[in-house]
């Protein structure tokens, strides 16, 4: 090993000898004129904003380059990549989530395997979908009371919860990343020939749906997934642009406290091994608080907001009062705000603007009382 006072002063004779180097580079390499007129073609060429590179070096100098042409009578301009317009093309998926769910694609319909807990999960997620849905419509089929509409479910994987919601009625789309999710997903539901004709599945992100298709849904729901992707806020719009007006985004997730990093990282990954290690980063929970902030700055008024517990031992899940571990939400995409745009727009028009609701739902209320 080097010491550190003498790699100190080779460093900086290095430097030193670099420097002086990368000057005489610079003092030998030709000026190019800031301007040259060509008569012939009336061509003239002005410098400014044109990035190049001394690759000898590794450094990066911006140089002025824009050119404008006389005989069209036009000017482009090269935008620097740090101050481009927002591109809709940026994506929401984590590539290292990619690679956790990939190793584990073959496991999702093992119900005691490390998707039990999602299994569980249905029996409280699926009626929460279902009776808040059932809000909205005045009738319904009997047997099948989500017939007729149609449910994004992003983040799929194998079809979880994909398959209830088909077998209540609803044309349901999946959507996955993890191109083995979808593969899992579409070979189980071919053994239910009603599924097949209910259920499509598609590897792709959230935003290559809202790019790719003008079509809208009545639902998009979201379980487990916004603790996994890249970017919060680009991902809840992209659900926005996705619905109907006065359609429904559902979201189950985690919340971002002490006491579900003890529970939900240490216990569930390190200790019980209820999840396998490096399923969830902390850092990416959410509050319900800051959730319920984003919602709302995208048109979405909150109507519901449940705490959800898990018991190890029993393998089942209960609503609870407090939402400090999981929980429920559910909002609504506003009308107004679908046609006026922002919610300060439609507030300046004179239009109502939805507020949220913290109410719970009347099955909640019942297993509560249990």
């Amino acid at each position: 090993m080097w010491g550190g006072r003498k790699l100190s002063c080779s460093g900086r004779r290095f430097l030193g000898v670099l420097g002086s180097g990368s000057r005489a580079r610079r003092a030998e390499r030709p000026r190019l004129a800031p301007w040259a007129v060509f008569s012939d073609v009336q061509l003239i060429c002005t410098l400014q904003n044109k990035p190049w590179n001394f690759k000898e070096y590794g450094t990066m100098c911006i140089k002025s380059c824009r050119m404008t042409f006389s005989s069209l009578n036009r000017i482009e301009i090269y935008w620097p990549p740090w101050t481009q317009p927002y591109s809709s093309s940026r994506t929401t998926v984590d590539s290292s989530e990619v690679k956790t769910f990939l190793a584990l694609a073959h496991k999702w319909w093992d119900e005691e395997g490390v998707y039990a807990p999602l299994h569980s999960m249905n029996d409280l997620r699926v009626p929460f979908i279902r009776d808040n849905l059932l809000k909205t419509v005045a009738n319904h089929h009997p047997g099948k009371p989500l017939f007729g509409m149609k449910i994004l479910d992003v983040g799929c994987g194998g079809g979880l919860l994909t398959e209830p919601l088909g077998r209540l009625g609803a044309s349901v789309f999946g959507i996955d990343p993890v191109e083995e999710n979808i593969k899992t997903a579409q070979h189980h539901k071919a053994f239910d020939p009603v599924l097949d004709k209910k259920i499509e599945y598609r590897a792709c992100s959230l935003e290559e749906i809202v790019q790719d298709t003008e079509e809208t849904f009545d639902a998009v729901v979201a379980s487990e997934v916004v603790e996994h992707v890249a970017d919060l806020e680009a991902f809840i719009q992209c659900c926005c642009q996705g619905l109907k007006p006065g359609g429904s985004l559902f979201i189950t997730t985690i919340n971002k406290t002490q006491l579900s990093y003890a529970l939900g990282i240490v216990f569930s990954e390190q200790i019980a091994g209820i999840v396998p290690k490096g399923t969830h980063t902390w850092e990416k929970f959410v509050s319900p608080e800051k959730l319920e902030s984003i919602l709302e700055s995208n048109g979405l008024s909150v109507q519901t907001v449940a705490g959800m517990l898990y018991n190890p031992f029993s393998g089942c899940w209960h609503w609870s009062k407090h939402t400090s571990l999981n929980y429920a939400a559910h909002a609504v995409k506003s009308v107004a705000a679908d046609r006026s745009g922002p919610a300060e727009l439609v507030a300046e028009e004179g239009a109502e603007v939805p507020q949220a609701k913290a109410s719970t739902p009347a099955g909640v209320h019942e297993e509560l009382r249990k």
